[in-house]
């Protein structure tokens, strides 16, 4: 009985002559927000994922509550480019009900062209006491213009 060798397979490594001259598919790790020096969140905000109903409430009474918005709280609400914007205002068209759900005006919501089931993720300052409310369609477009090669939207 005659033994072979048998020649050893060793995995081709990004540096190897086997691989050199090729381009590699492997893509860097993605852009992670910066942190305060000591690692926690530098902004003092709240934030919630909720749903329009039939009758205009929304039910994000956790960030009512932590800007300490009470039932029969007034708000004004401003729009820009399908951003909403809420605050503490006498005036307001919309308003805190009895039960602490965000009430919003019929008007406002036509104004905001929001539907029964829309989704908004609200941000709540609370230094300024602002709720800013994204509808899902302008949220996907402000991720969108962030995330978009060669306009300096990702770390490098």
């Amino acid at each position: 009985m005659t033994a072979s060798l048998v020649p050893a397979v060793l995995p081709r490594t990004p540096g190897s002559a086997a691989t050199a001259g090729r381009h590699s598919l492997r893509l860097g790790p993605l852009p992670l927000p910066m942190l305060a020096p000591d690692g926690t969140r530098s902004a003092d905000t709240v934030h919630a994922l909720t749903a329009v109903d039939r009758s205009g409430r929304i039910g994000a009474r956790g960030i009512l509550a932590e800007l300490g918005w009470l039932p029969g709280t007034r708000l004004a609400v401003s729009e820009r480019a399908g951003v909403i914007t809420l605050q503490v205002g006498s005036e307001g068209r919309s308003r805190v009900d009895r039960r602490g759900y965000l009430i919003l005006a019929l008007t406002v919501r036509r104004w905001c062209r929001l539907a029964t089931g829309d989704q908004l993720l609200l941000v709540a300052d609370r230094r300024t006491s602002v709720v800013t409310g994204y509808p899902l369609p302008v949220l996907d477009r402000l991720l969108d213009a962030a995330s978009a090669p060669g306009d300096g939207g990702g770390q490098q």
